[in-house]
């Protein structure tokens, strides 16, 4: 069984193509969006989703969210006295898809398409597919997400005539514009621009950094660094319907409990905290269009994806940059996830689909370094010799000759790296490794550099000697690189200690995460009622008395209602 993830850095999902439909898969909570965060349990025990995302408020030393920016990197996270890699939390996030989609479906699944930011580079999608078979996954396709988002609004059989399509993906943590062309049953990705860096968290962050120097909140403990972290994307939410807000925060000036840090923050504010951050979305869809060669005016339609496109702001910076209101209709936050159940079913050979051919293109350049003589004479390392352009179709394989710097050199390392600038120093390495030479003069010793980048965005680079055939394929060493086979085994070994919370108890476990986050919050009167609500509800647990324990969660719900939070 294949099914359609989309792995996000606020929010995750599950669907399938079945009946003819693309169809979403609820978990235990009967909820679509399933938050990206992970946290240990007291028992040891990994808790994913709901309960984990109120632990980063109640437990921040236990719990993270936010993960997927860090994927690729070197970054680990520590929870309790572990260290996880973003791989080894997304692994987490994928196993508890997988297990309410084999929950709601009766039957294993096996296979998955992932969906990924179009800007994502090699490094990247390799720890995706790393985190998948952590996840005892095969992902099948990696995808990126602005075609997933035309896929979902069935933009292929809409402009079978032919069209052109531009999808503004602004999810939680990044930012993707894709410029497709639409024909003859063809998706064809003509241009891709980006910022990994960007994304709905960053609005948060810079209402986080306002409310901090109007009411010089300093020194503050992580737990009350986390309550400011919610009030804040609360107060963002909030502000899409509202004209102003109030965020108040308990606690501070170096110790909890200290006097209660109040601001209102209006949506004119707001837009000008932001302005910033809507001026960095408007570079890269002004780089797509170049790099695509066309105008606005040549457009058929434009596409809104990615949750943080629900606010005005966004939306109306959007209607702006494209003199029209873009395509909504489906919820933004779903409309990738749909996607990728769409490309699973195509995938599985689903006879209610038309066949869909899927192209795509290099987000990046990708080149090797070189050196070229200055005005002297002498060689000056650290130039960038690029061998795919950004925007070329993939898949795709080039080639370029080069010579060693000396004669009867015995050995050449190749550096890889992707980037746009001329100095390597200014790109991302992804790797190097070094081929043995046979010691030649120069005009008589060299190499042909041969570069394949497939549709999952995965890079192979070998170089091979014109002299003897002697050939070398790409080794990462000294880089930031997703695990390679040999650590992704000696990683299950160490998961397979950590089990995951029983879907029976996991309601359970998010009722009491809800809880503890309450009375984090709260003070006087209501943490007391709190703290006895809790208090009874373990007890029942610990008793296992179902009718007890049913009354205890009821009463905790009633609580939690009365404080006016989500039971």
């Amino acid at each position: 069984m294949i099914v359609g993830i989309d792995l996000g850095t606020t929010n995750s999902l599950v669907g399938v193509w079945t009946e003819g439909e693309a169809r979403l898969i609820p978990n235990v909570y009967g909820e679509v969006l399933t938050p990206s965060a992970v946290c240990l349990d007291r028992d040891g025990s990994v808790a994913v989703g709901r309960p984990a995302l109120d632990r980063v408020v109640a437990q921040p030393g236990l719990a993270a969210a936010a993960f997927k920016r860090f994927m690729g990197s070197r970054h680990e996270v520590r929870l309790g006295s572990r260290s996880f890699r973003p791989e080894e939390l997304s692994a987490f996030i994928l196993r508890q898809l997988k297990s309410d989609a084999e929950a709601a479906l009766g039957r294993e699944v096996t296979e998955a398409v992932i969906t990924v930011p179009a800007f994502f580079n090699d490094v990247q999608r390799r720890a995706v597919r790393a985190a998948g078979q952590l996840a005892d996954l095969k992902v099948e396709r990696i995808l990126n997400e602005p075609t997933a988002a035309a896929l979902a609004y069935g933009l292929q059989a809409r402009h079978a005539e032919g069209g052109k399509i531009l999808v503004f993906d602004l999810g939680g943590g990044t930012f993707d514009v894709s410029v497709l062309e639409m024909f003859d049953g063809v998706m064809e990705v003509r241009a891709t621009a980006g910022d990994a860096f960007l994304g709905g968290e960053d609005f948060v962050d810079a209402i986080v950094a306002w409310f901090e120097a109007t009411t010089g909140l300093t020194g503050a403990d992580p737990g009350v660094k986390a309550r400011l972290r919610r009030q804040a994307e609360l107060a963002k939410r909030a502000l899409d319907r509202e004209p102003e807000v109030e965020i108040r925060v308990e606690g501070g000036d170096g110790h909890p409990g200290g006097r209660a840090h109040r601001a209102v923050l209006t949506a004119e504010r707001f837009a000008e905290l932001a302005e910033p951050l809507l001026a960095r979305l408007r570079r890269p869809v002004e780089r797509a269009m170049s790099d695509a060669r066309l105008d606005l005016s040549d457009l058929s339609d434009v596409v809104l994806a990615g949750g943080a496109t629900r606010a005005p702001i966004v939306r109306r910076l959007a209607a702006r940059l494209f003199g029209r209101l873009p395509l909504s209709s489906l919820d933004p936050d779903e409309v990738v996830a749909r996607g990728a159940a769409v490309q699973a079913g195509l995938k599985a050979g689903d006879a209610a689909l038309e066949e869909t051919v899927l192209t795509d293109v290099a987000p990046f350049t990708l080149g090797v370094e070189v050196s070229e003589p200055d005005a002297s004479g002498r060689l000056r390392p650290g130039i960038y010799m690029p061998v795919i352009e950004r925007n070329t179709l993939i898949p795709v394989s080039r080639t370029k000759t080069v010579h060693p710097c000396a004669d009867d050199q015995r050995q050449v390392t190749c550096a890889v790296f992707q980037g746009e600038s001329r100095l390597t120093k200014d790109n991302i390495p992804l790797g190097e490794f070094t081929l043995t030479l046979q010691p030649r003069p120069i005009d008589r010793q060299a190499l042909e550099l041969r570069f394949t980048y497939d549709v999952n965005g995965v890079l192979e680079v070998s170089a091979t000697s014109t002299v003897d055939g002697r050939s070398e394929r790409l080794v990462i060493r000294n880089s930031p690189t997703p695990l390679d086979p040999a650590e992704i085994e000696a990683r299950l070994a160490a998961l397979a200690d950590l089990k995951i919370a029983p879907r029976d108890t996991e309601a359970h476990r998010a009722l009491l995460a809800r809880g503890e986050r309450l009375f984090a919050e709260a003070l006087g009167a209501p943490r007391e009622a709190v703290g006895r609500a809790i208090a009874a509800f373990e007890r029942a647990l610990e008793a296992g008395e179902a009718e007890a324990i049913t009354r205890a969660a009821e009463e905790l719900r009633a609580v939690i209602r009365a404080l006016g939070a989500v039971p």
